[in-house]
């Protein structure tokens, strides 16, 4: 199985909508819904446009994983839609874990140095991926006053990228 890496734009909309949310539905039984994320849609204007981006895990050609960056200030951005497929998760193939080293690399190349994220509680193993990758748990009011806030979210953290 080979795995390629790609950005994403708005033809591979569908494709993000059906992992996504299938992961946060059925697995997790999240209340979310397409309408609850618009940013699905408009990817290009919601992640690329502003100085993010949104990339996309593909094995055999079949959407595995994703991983988008919102740049909300000049040297600030939020990691959004950390999602792969139950079945191509783990140490195996590594995807969350090299998907992570892009948005990484791409935020030190592009002079952003603070990376902040929510998630939510019934996400366990999401919170120790996140803290075995150094980012540190913040209480919600320390988070930037310009953070883009998801409503389910609950739980924060930031992360240095120099």
């Amino acid at each position: 199985m080979k795995l390629e890496i790609k950005s994403i734009g708005n033809s591979y909309s569908e494709q993000a909508i059906d992992l996504i949310l299938t992961i946060q539905q059925k697995e997790f039984n999240i209340p979310i819904s397409v309408d609850d994320q618009p940013d699905l849609i408009q990817i290009e204007s919601f992640y690329q446009e502003g100085g993010g981006n949104f990339w996309g895990a593909f094995i055999e050609g079949e959407l595995v994983g994703s991983i988008a960056l919102v740049k909300f200030d000049e040297r600030a951005g939020a990691v959004r839609k950390m999602f792969v497929k139950k079945e191509f998760r783990g140490k195996e193939l590594n995807i969350a874990q090299i998907l992570l080293e892009i948005l990484i690399s791409f935020c030190r190349e592009n002079g952003i140095d603070d990376l902040y994220l929510g998630t939510i509680t019934v996400l366990k193993a999401a919170q120790r991926f996140y803290e075995r990758n150094h980012f540190t748990k913040i209480e919600k009011e320390n988070l930037p006053t310009q953070f883009p806030l998801m409503s389910a979210d609950d739980i924060f953290y930031h992360f240095k990228t120099d």
